[in-house]
């Protein structure tokens, strides 16, 4: 009678043990995505991946567009663009992107330190494994040396772009009433580069 409770004890053991393992594997198979095999180039191509904003002024935050193209047969939703520091800010297109179309990827430098910069953004489209990185660089001026590399523009509302580029500057001004008598208007202005397709 023994063996045969022992057996019984056994066996209930080694079903729970298992029981246990199986769930584990199916809770660790079903936790991670599938796996396509996509590429970003197989659905997505770039305009330029590295842009180039130049000399800016110090504290004049700059936008550089990245252009993608949905090169596949489905519409593209890019779900993240990441900056990889608190100096850059990311925004893309949300609506899917359809098949031929193009959306947008921008990165605004705040432009706080000076010297030469190089900051990467990580871009996930939906459906595809690869995470893609991209680029922005460019050296920050004190005002005094941007002034005079471009005389006149000591609001720096003029850049040194290539040939063909697209620049938009908007300055926005905002009017702030404190409790007494005193209102202190600040301006601020950022601008934004387009780099033209090399021909």
């Amino acid at each position: 009678m023994k063996k045969v409770l022992f057996s019984l004890a056994a066996l209930v053991c080694s079903t729970a043990l298992f029981a246990q393992t199986d769930a584990k594997t199916a809770q660790v198979a079903t936790s991670q995505p599938a796996q396509t095999g996509k590429k970003a180039a197989d659905v997505v191509k770039f305009e330029s991946e590295t842009i180039n904003l130049g000399k800016i002024k110090q504290d004049v935050p700059a936008t550089a567009t990245f252009i993608v193209t949905n090169v596949s047969k489905e519409p593209l939703i890019i779900e993240q663009a990441n900056p990889t520091c608190g100096c850059t800010i990311g925004d893309y297109t949300k609506q899917p992107i359809a098949p031929g179309k193009t959306g947008i990827i921008t990165a605004t430098y705040n432009a706080k330190n000076l010297n030469a910069f190089e900051k990467h953004m990580t871009v996930k489209f939906a459906g595809v494994d690869e995470v893609k990185s991209i680029t922005i660089k460019g050296e920050v001026l004190n005002p005094e040396e941007y002034a005079k590399l471009n005389p006149g523009a000591s609001d720096g509302s003029v850049k040194i772009v290539p040939a063909g580029s697209e620049v938009k500057t908007v300055t926005t001004a905002t009017t702030v009433k404190t409790a007494g008598k005193r209102t202190t208007t600040k301006k601020t202005a950022a601008t934004s580069v387009k780099i033209a397709p090399k021909s």
